[in-house]
């Protein structure tokens, strides 16, 4: 992975990022020619030049702790990416309510938690961006997915709301939708399958493109949405999915 400079001087922050998405995004504004500092909960996985800091973005007093310490070593905030979630199967009547105040917690309240701390940073920046690690289930029925689908939904919401209550401080606010991608969390959702082949190829087949996402290709989107090309860009939802979301094909063949 090449650096080409275009970030250079602006510093970053990524929760969740010490693997997936995460990883792969603090990577690439890394390459890009940012500084940046990831939260996780185990940030091993961050090595350098990423700037790896311990923290639970379920725990405010931890976060505010971890946003203090990335402003404070990189010397400001002008990037944060929400990306830290985790995930949840199930229909409506399969998840006890311990279980959707988890995932909601993590989810949704992680992404307020950490906003909220890293706003003063951001408005003090002459770039200021905040990209929040949406799905494809906000905006597609998935089944088995209805407390999952749940959270990213009021990701969608509150990207949008965010967008409006902070575009006349500079701040724009974005989110990416990815379709089901190839990452730890999936693989571990594959490994408890039955069929963990048939599963991967019915994955696979649920996307027009016939293959899951990258984490590098979703990664690509969301350095796009924080990065000064994107300048004019505020309020959108950026689906990386294969054309899950637009497109209804026929079947093959037909």
């Amino acid at each position: 992975m090449t650096g080409t400079g275009e970030l250079t001087g602006l510093r970053a922050l990524v929760t969740g990022g010490a693997s997936g998405i995460g990883l792969a995004t603090a990577r690439l504004l890394a390459a890009r020619g940012a500084s940046v500092a990831v939260l996780d909960l185990d940030p091993a996985g961050a090595s350098a030049p990423l700037l790896g800091l311990k923290a639970d973005v379920t725990d405010d007093a931890s976060v505010r702790e971890g946003v203090e310490e990335a402003a404070r070593r990189l010397g400001g905030l002008d990037i944060l990416v929400n990306n830290a979630g985790i995930g949840a199967q199930g229909t409506v009547e399969d998840n006890p309510d311990h279980q959707w105040q988890r995932v909601l917690d993590v989810n949704v309240l992680g992404m307020v938690r950490t906003s909220r701390a890293a706003l003063p940073h951001l408005r003090a920046s002459s770039h200021a961006s905040i990209v929040n690690t949406c799905s494809i289930a906000a905006t597609a029925g998935l089944p088995q997915r209805a407390l999952y689908s749940a959270s990213k939904g009021a990701v969608l919401s509150l990207t949008l709301a965010m967008a409006a209550d902070h575009v006349r401080e500079g701040i724009r606010v974005n989110c990416v939708n990815p379709g089901t991608a190839d990452t730890p969390w999936v693989g571990r959702l594959l490994d408890t399958a039955d069929d963990p082949e048939a599963e991967r190829a019915a994955l696979n087949a649920r996307q027009p493109m016939g293959r899951l996402v990258s984490a590098d290709e979703v990664a690509a989107a969301i350095v796009y949405l924080a990065s000064p090309a994107a300048a004019s860009v505020t309020g959108t939802a950026l689906a990386v999915d294969g054309g899950m979301q637009g497109l209804r094909l026929r079947p093959a063949g037909s």
